[in-house]
């Protein structure tokens, strides 16, 4: 069994190296497979171990350590350009950049059309583990750590701030912040429990994959309850406007439009009928076939890609690089 462990690191090192060169650092940590946030909270013990991966970088002009870091997690479609521009500019800001591998490190390249194969429960609960394992990086200052993330990478930055989750993944480590790009904001938790780091949420106005409208929804609930958030809609740009590409259709993608579900505090996503629990990746199905269609649209605005990034850049800086 160890050897078989070693072996697989040895191959997943020598398949990045092959990727993306040696500017970086392979860090391994081990997490598992929930399914569901209900599975993290009531179950985690009894998990399936996954062997995960990320990519460790550190700014080129040599600064002084220890340094501030940025997490990225990438959308349904696994890493993209645009998420990579992101990091390469936080590196120039003088921070420290961590890629999260939740797609490859499980053999996955894409989850657009299905949202089963790698879920967000398995992604915050690796960005957790990852953050555990960066830690104890003399280089990485862990009090001044944040999480971002694109669509699905949108909504593990803005859940992993949900704290009966994060209780029950680690009371050692937490992010400083969070910048979510275009999330999933369609699930309302029954009990609005967050951290106390400042959460931001960027989305575009014609978003029809996860629409703004159920993140002004759940913003003004969550900030209704003392929640630390903020919201910024992007008028006439769709899903991925802070891509270079202009937009266009992703027949296979879930138009989210018309879904909205409620959480439990035990972290069971409710159908909208008997209040049936979405613990299962049947269960989750059945609950999409009856608000979600298909088809939607998802491409750049290059006024509000330039917004964006200059957004981006100002709240990491205020948020890791201004020390209190």
């Amino acid at each position: 069994m160890y050897l078989t462990v070693m072996i697989r690191r040895i191959w997943i090192c020598l398949f990045l190296v092959c990727c993306y060169g040696m500017d970086h650092e392979v860090v391994s940590f081990s997490s598992a497979n929930p399914f569901s946030f209900y599975h993290v909270i009531t179950d985690l013990e009894n998990l399936e171990r996954q062997e995960v991966t990320g990519i460790l970088r550190f700014p080129e002009e040599s600064g002084s350590a220890p340094y501030p870091l940025v997490m990225g997690v990438a959308g349904s479609k696994g890493w993209s350009e645009h998420h990579l521009q992101y990091m390469e500019m936080y590196r120039d800001l003088g921070m420290a950049t961590f890629e999260l591998q939740s797609f490859k490190s499980r053999n996955v390249t894409s989850t657009v059309g299905e949202q089963i194969s790698v879920t967000h429960a398995m992604m915050i609960l690796d960005a957790y583990r990852a953050l555990e394992t960066l830690s104890t990086d003399p280089r990485i200052d862990a009090d001044r750590t944040a999480i971002t993330g694109w669509s699905l990478g949108g909504g593990v930055t803005l859940f992993s701030a949900w704290q009966p989750l994060k209780r029950a993944i680690t009371e050692k480590v937490s992010f400083a912040a969070h910048l979510a790009f275009y999330p999933p904001c369609f699930t309302k938790p029954d009990v609005l429990d967050f951290t106390d780091a400042p959460i931001h949420i960027l989305i575009g106005e014609l978003d029809n994959w996860t629409p703004a409208a159920a993140c002004e929804e759940l913003v003004s609930e969550m900030q209704s309850a003392g929640v630390n958030v903020d919201l910024t809609v992007y008028p006439d740009s769709h899903h991925s406007f802070d891509r270079i590409a202009p937009p266009v259709v992703d027949e296979k993608g879930y138009s989210l439009t018309d879904c909205r579900f409620n959480m439990r505090v035990d972290g069971a996503v409710l159908m909208n009928f008997l209040d049936i629990p979405m613990i299962t990746p049947t269960r989750q199905k059945i609950a999409l076939a009856f608000c979600a269609d298909r088809g939607p649209t998802y491409g750049g605005n290059p006024v509000y890609r330039k917004a964006a990034f200059e957004f981006a850049k100002n709240f990491m800086s205020e948020h890791l690089l201004t020390l209190e």
